[in-house]
């Protein structure tokens, strides 16, 4: 996580801009991506996704070798995927009007990711909003965090198990062990899912490094593939 504060504004930075009332959604998008992401539809299908290319519940995303990708909801939340991750979204939902209805529900796969927190899970049940890994369930209080699988890939010399961060805010990590929580400035791992999430005394130095390309185009606000979505399918 050796990344500097100024890239971490501007990778998760934005906050949750203005909704309208009428704003009823259940997609993703991709807003910036360098190199390439794939999606695994419900159905089976794949496809090759692009710049604008929507993610819809039951899609499995995976970013490629050195890929990077950041996809943004409509309530203002956001992912940056590291390379060689892959997560699935498995409902996501944003009524304006009804906050009980609100659900942000996905699991990290495999890989590492960094994340903002949109309207979900702030406006109305705090549980609305989880992610799933390989050792535990990680809810937030309205954040910004980052976590990484090293339990189904190794991550150098580190220990197996999910690596979490938290930039501002506050998660929850529960598992059959008990669950921890994590405020801003403060590392975890969870190293299984019957054994209690543990502090970290230092960052374990889980390296996001986009490329130059990446971070000018979110502060830029450019696109690589301007105008409509221009994926293929996969045959």
């Amino acid at each position: 996580m050796k990344i500097s504060k100024q890239i971490i504004g501007v990778l998760m930075g934005g906050g949750v801009g203005l909704i309208s009332g009428a704003v009823l959604a259940d997609n993703g998008a991709v807003a910036q991506l360098s190199g390439m992401l794939t999606v695994r539809k419900a159905d089976g299908s794949v496809r090759i996704l692009s710049q604008k290319s929507e993610i819809q519940n039951g899609d499995t995303i995976n970013t490629q070798r050195d890929s990077y990708a950041q996809i943004k909801f409509p309530d203002g939340g956001q992912i940056t995927l590291k390379p060689n991750t892959s997560v699935k979204l498995d409902r996501f939902n944003f009524t304006q009007a009804e906050p009980q209805k609100d659900s942000m529900l996905f699991g990290l796969i495999r890989g590492g990711m960094r994340a903002v927190t949109g309207l979900v899970g702030k406006r109305g049940d705090p549980d609305a909003y989880q992610m799933e890994t390989a050792t535990a369930t990680i809810g937030i209080r309205g954040t910004t965090y980052g976590a990484d699988d090293c339990a189904t890939t190794k991550c150098g010399s580190l220990q197996d198990g999910v690596y979490v961060s938290v930039a501002d805010g506050e998660i929850v990590a529960k598992n059959a062990a008990g669950a921890v929580s994590y405020l801003a400035g403060q590392f975890g791992s969870i190293e299984s899912r019957d054994r209690l999430p543990r502090f970290l005394s230092t960052d374990p130095g889980l390296q996001f490094t986009p490329p130059a390309s990446f971070i000018q185009s979110i502060t830029g606000g450019t696109v690589v593939n301007s105008g409509k979505s221009m994926e293929c399918v996969v045959r």
